[in-house]
């Protein structure tokens, strides 16, 4: 029943990717951001399926089940907190730029060299995203059908390829509405189940009245607020949110589906949390596997659990597309120089090297995907690298016009240089052993952990305030911005002005 309902589920969603992507009409521009032209119901479905995935739902699981709600719960309420950022302050500007890729803004506001450096990061970065995704996809394929995990990551990664490789952006959000009415319709029925048949009591010092968690560095306070500074500040420079953002017909379209999004991952998320602390009065106490598989496996009913994996495997592959479409076409567009000339008639050299590029970047998430086997971590991980490297010169170039390209090219070499060393030389990270790169030494323990997040972000703001400084200003290239207290007062001369039709 299990494989079945999955399979469906999966069918339906192929289905509806390849049905939608006729609508792409060989333009790299529909088939990268939408046209520019979805509305807001359809770009916040886009927008939640990034930020639901299984990255957030079994790592939200698996931390809160160890260490307590916080700890679980930083994750998606961190991604909830970038959505209502991005919506409250970046939406509308981003919006009317017209950018194709979010490496469009560093080269516009600082240059190429900006543009390289970013679109660099943000590559390895996504990798990492990805490759969480796609764990999550073979411990789901390896614990329920007995599949090799290596295999369930090569299958989740191939399905999630073979729509969004014909369809696009287009595809990934009509895709990800049915995607997140399942997995909502799973949470939601879950936390019911759980109510009635074992009731919601939350052993003492674990739920969400344990503040603990976010005041005491003994209980993970720490780790804590780093996870929620690093999702949610740090993914305000997510190339796959930024896309959606790009995609909406309108700039007021792009803040209500940010504002749909932020509270329809709430919505989602926090349920799992709650379940699986209620469920620790009667769980094993070794539990082998993601703590949610074997809740749903050994004692929620067959029905409940098919729904919830459904929504799950189309988490993982909603996050998993538009994840690799917005790195295949940062390399293509922004690291590789080919930009979109479309005519009616003839191929889209944009759109024909997009697709390629996806194939290499989809292999490379497979192998990291197979080397580190983690979920959530991977997910915290790749935007603490983006909030150490990238904020900065965002979030300051946009706001203050004395920013230059120097003083971007220094933050984010700081704060690389910085975040790098104290992650090696950091035993654990976030909580888990350092298994993907430790140097064994005596200068920093475990009690550290946490503290390289922040000071990675305050090294990259005084390097790129200190140098902004004692630079002469630079002209603003591109971009017109005007400073002042509303952000929406930011504008910019589009680079490719034309809003195709979808």
């Amino acid at each position: 029943m299990i494989l079945l309902g999955v399979a469906i589920s999966i069918a339906v969603v192929v289905a509806v990717g390849f049905y939608v992507s006729k609508r792409v009409e060989g333009d790299s521009s529909n088939f990268l951001i939408g046209g520019r032209m979805l509305p807001f119901w359809l770009v916040g479905g886009a927008l939640m399926g990034a930020a639901v995935d299984t990255n957030a739902t079994l790592g939200n699981t698996d931390l809160a089940y160890e260490f307590g709600f916080w700890a679980g719960a930083a994750l998606p309420l961190g991604l909830a907190i970038c959505l209502l950022i991005t919506g409250l302050f970046f939406a509308k500007p981003m919006n009317r730029m017209g950018l194709t890729s979010f490496p469009d803004y560093y080269r516009l506001r600082f240059g190429r060299s900006v543009e390289v450096g970013a679109s660099l990061l943000l590559a390895v970065g996504f990798c990492m995203l990805v490759a969480g995704n796609l764990v999550a996809g073979g411990f789901l394929f390896n614990y329920f059908l007995g599949m090799p995990y290596w295999l369930g990551v090569v299958l989740i990664a191939a399905i999630a390829v073979a729509y969004t490789g014909t369809g696009g952006l287009i595809a990934d959000a009509y895709t990800a509405i049915i995607q997140m009415a399942l997995i909502l319709a799973g949470a939601v029925g879950l936390l019911i189940w759980m109510a009635n048949t074992h009731g919601i009591v939350i052993a003492e010092g674990t739920g969400p009245a344990a503040l603990g968690q976010l005041s005491d560095p003994a209980q993970g306070a720490v780790i804590n607020w780093a996870t929620l500074i690093a999702l949610g500040i740090g993914d305000v420079v997510a190339i796959d949110f930024m896309a959606r953002v790009f995609s909406a017909k309108s700039p007021e379209a792009a803040r209500r589906a940010c504002f749909t999004a932020a509270t329809g991952t709430v919505l989602i998320c926090v349920p799992f949390g709650l379940v699986v602390l209620a469920a620790r009065s009667f769980l094993p106490a070794e539990i082998d596997g993601p703590v949610l598989f074997v809740l749903l496996d050994q004692y929620a009913p067959a029905a409940l659990t098919v729904l919830v994996l459904c929504g799950l495997v189309g988490a993982s592959m909603s996050t998993a597309n538009g994840a690799i479409l917005a790195i295949s076409n940062v390399c293509v567009r922004n690291l590789g120089g080919v930009r979109r000339v479309h005519v009616p008639g003839q191929r889209d050299p944009l759109l024909r090297a997009t697709r390629i590029a996806m194939v290499p970047m989809t292999l490379f998430a497979i192998a990291f995907a197979i080397y580190v086997r983690q979920t959530g971590i991977l997910l915290t991980l790749a935007f603490d690298l983006l909030l150490a490297c990238l904020a900065v010169p965002f979030i300051l170039g946009l706001v203050w016009r004395r920013g230059t390209t120097r003083a971007a090219i220094a933050a984010m070499t700081v704060g690389f240089v910085v975040r790098i060393v104290l992650f090696v030389l950091t035993p654990t990270i976030y909580g888990v052993e350092n298994t993907i790169l430790y140097v064994p030494n005596t200068l920093v323990t475990a009690a550290f952990d946490g503290w390289p997040t922040f000071i990675a972000f305050a090294a990259a703001i005084l390097t790129y305030v200190s140098v902004a400084l004692t630079s002469a200003p630079a002209s603003l290239r591109g971009l017109d911005i005007v400073v002042g207290d509303d952000l929406d007062d930011v504008l910019s001369a589009s680079a490719e002005p034309t809003r195709a039709p979808v």
